[in-house]
């Protein structure tokens, strides 16, 4: 017997994993996949030489994060800023460029610069309050009130027909429509403003980093001291059911939803079983990765500093192209995330060569290959793209659900980040992560959501030493001396 078994190895998994460990207590982590990370693998998907983030790339959380804070992930692996933390091309050359200074972004905006620097700086300038109430149950007493209060209005304004009402250009808005578009959601929505808002404020007050050697760094540094503390993880072995798990006080799922109630089944309480139910999943990427000769060749010459770009045009394009989605359509000019590691980790390809990661977003349960939409989209704004490319591999929607269970349908947030289900993720409590039973949900399928940060599995690791260990949640996570 063990006292905890986490199901899962990705950063909630493993976050949960190591407070546990840290803790003083026995745990075991299954992981069905032959390697661990979940949403942050890094492989050689292309050519030889050439590493890809499998899922996410780019992580405006492993500073942000309290969990990654407490954990000194800076201290455990490079984690440098581009010089541009994202960029955004329009027609014509040009672009919006967001710096991590704010005075500087505002400033290359012209007109609409000083509405930019006013709708942002509160956020940027308390990025570590915002992060704390964004990264908790929704349902809660926030501990930096004012901040809330800051972030509430602005997403009231930029989540509602008035988002437009501040700004007389167009470069600003398609900026903040770029940020909000990654939470797959109709725009405007207060869930799509409240992501625009809350990685804007990441972009303006730690940055947006790129791992050295690919996401795949940030799980084996949790594994690394999850190992050291005594923890045990098992790969490639896929859980069916609770009598597959060595027995233990408290089992931590980091999976999708129905993939718990699937391996747990009446062991969750009635009621609670009965909310989970009623949770739902949102629309999907389609994701390819590219091998290329040379750097992207935008025509604005800011973005080939760019860690993140957003693709996609305009406030009204990309708005129209996640309506599409929304919809149950492809879009025939999508939204596309893209991003060149290689512009601060050249270690991820050959010399002199780079890699490009890019999704589109598509509905649910899509087998349509995004390959020539999202190249069609580059080349909008970086002609010549196409001729660069040297190998490309791509995964289409119900490919990313077979690669990962989590991703229902290829929702990488794993459930949809609709308002109402960010409030009750997956649960409408103070302690979403807490099933019953000992039994406990660490996935972003929990508050707080989708990216990775590790929040929810530490979450859920609190709640199980306060509940079922009855022990203290103040787990001490940075490195020994």
């Amino acid at each position: 017997m063990v006292d905890a078994v986490v199901v899962g190895a990705g950063p909630n998994g493993l976050a949960a994993a190591v407070t546990l460990a840290r803790a003083g207590l026995s745990v075991q982590v299954i992981e069905r996949n032959d390697t661990i990370g979940g949403g942050a693998r890094t492989s050689p998907l292309t050519l030889p030489g050439f590493l890809h983030d499998v899922c996410s790339a780019v992580h405006p959380m492993a500073l942000q994060s309290e969990f990654f804070r407490r954990f000194r992930l800076e201290d455990r692996i490079e984690l440098p800023l581009p010089e541009v933390q994202y960029g955004h091309p329009l027609d014509g050359g040009r672009a919006g460029i967001a710096y991590r200074d704010l005075a500087r972004t505002a400033e290359e905006l012209g007109v609409d610069g000083p509405a930019f620097r006013r709708l942002m700086l509160p956020l940027s300038g308390n990025a570590d309050q915002v992060a704390d109430f964004a990264t908790d149950a929704l349902l809660h007493v926030p501990r930096h009130p004012v901040t809330v209060a800051k972030f509430g209005l602005r997403a009231l304004e930029q989540g509602t027909a008035a988002w437009n009402l501040r700004f007389r250009g167009d470069v600003a808005p398609a900026m903040l429509s770029g940020v909000a578009a990654h939470s797959i959601q109709h725009m405007p929505s207060l869930s799509t403003a409240a992501a625009a808002l809350s990685l804007g404020a990441y972009a303006h007050g730690r940055g947006w980093p790129v791992p050295i050697g690919g996401s795949q760094a940030i799980v084996d540094a949790l594994a690394a001291d999850l190992e050291r503390h005594g923890g045990t993880i098992e790969t490639g072995r896929e859980v069916h059911d609770l009598s597959d798990l060595t027995p233990a006080k408290a089992v931590l799922f980091d999976t999708s939803v129905p993939g718990m109630l699937r391996i747990a089944g009446k062991q969750i309480p009635t009621p609670r079983r009965g909310a989970l139910r009623r949770f739902r999943f949102g629309n999907a990427a389609a994701k390819v990765d590219f091998a290329l000769s040379d750097p992207v060749p935008w025509t604005h010459e800011a973005l080939r500093r760019a860690g993140t770009v957003h693709i996609g045009g305009t406030r009204a394009e990309i708005a129209a192209a996640e309506g599409e989605v929304s919809r149950g359509r492809h879009a025939e000019r999508p939204y596309v995330l893209g991003s060149e590691p290689t512009v601060v980790d050249p270690s991820r390809a050959p010399r002199g060569k780079h890699v490009f990661w890019a999704y589109a977003h598509v509905p649910a349960g899509s087998d349509v290959d995004q390959t020539d939409a999202i190249i069609r989209q580059i080349e909008r704004f970086a002609p010549g793209f196409r001729d660069t490319i040297l190998e490309s591999s791509s995964r289409t929607a119900v490919d990313m659900a077979a690669y990962n269970p989590n991703y229902v349908g290829g929702d990488i947030a794993a459930g949809a980040a609709s308002f109402w289900q960010l409030v009750k993720r997956p649960v409408l409590s103070s302690d979403p992560w807490r099933m019953g039973g000992g039994m406990y949900l660490c996935s972003e399928a929990s508050a707080p959501g989708p990216g990775v940060h590790g929040m929810a599995g530490w979450h859920a690791a609190k709640s199980a030493l306060r509940h079922t260990f009855g022990l203290s949640d103040d787990v001490e996570l940075g490195p020994e001396d």
